[in-house]
C-alpha cells in the first residue's frame, strides 16, 4: 500500500515568491542559450579563455542543451527533471571555472548562486517537492 505524504500548504506570497525566482532563472537561461544559438562573438571569445572548443558547433549544442533543460524545468510536470539537468548543466559550469582558477564569489559560485535560486523557486512553488523534502520549522 502507497502512502502519499501532503506538503503543509504554504502562503499565496510563498508560492508567488518561488514563481518569480523560478521566472528569472528561466529568463537567464533562455538568454544565455539565446547568445550561444547565435552564437555572438562574446561566446566564442569566452570559450577561447575558459579552454573549450571555440567551434560554432559546440556553441549551439550548449545552447540547445540549455535551452532543453530549460523547457523542461518550465513545464510543471516535468519541472524536477529540469531542474536535477539544469543541476548538472551548472556544475559543468563550476568545474570549468575551478579549472582555469577564477574567482571565488564573482565566477566560481555563480553557479551555486543559480542552483540555489532554481531549486528554492521550486521547492515553493511545487508541493509534490515540499513533500518529499519537508523542512521542519
Amino acid at each position: 500500500m502507497q502512502t502519499i505524504v501532503e506538503a503543509a500548504p504554504l502562503s499565496n506570497t510563498a508560492v508567488w515568491a518561488g514563481r518569480v525566482m523560478s521566472g528569472l532563472i528561466i529568463l537567464f537561461m533562455l538568454f544565455d542559450s539565446g547568445i550561444k544559438l547565435i552564437p555572438l562573438d562574446v561566446v566564442i571569445q569566452t570559450c577561447a579563455e575558459l579552454g573549450l572548443p571555440t567551434g560554432v558547433g559546440f556553441a549551439r549544442g550548449l545552447g540547445i542543451l540549455g535551452l532543453v533543460c530549460t523547457i523542461l524545468y518550465a513545464v510543471p510536470q516535468t519541472s524536477v527533471l529540469g531542474a536535477i539537468l539544469l543541476t548538472g548543466y551548472m556544475g559543468g559550469a563550476i568545474a570549468t571555472q575551478v579549472r582555469v582558477g577564477n574567482p571565488l564569489f564573482s565566477h566560481l559560485l555563480f553557479g551555486v548562486y543559480l542552483g540555489l535560486i532554481l531549486w528554492g523557486g521550486l521547492y515553493l512553488r511545487d508541493p509534490r517537492l515540499r513533500a518529499i523534502l519537508p523542512f521542519s520549522r
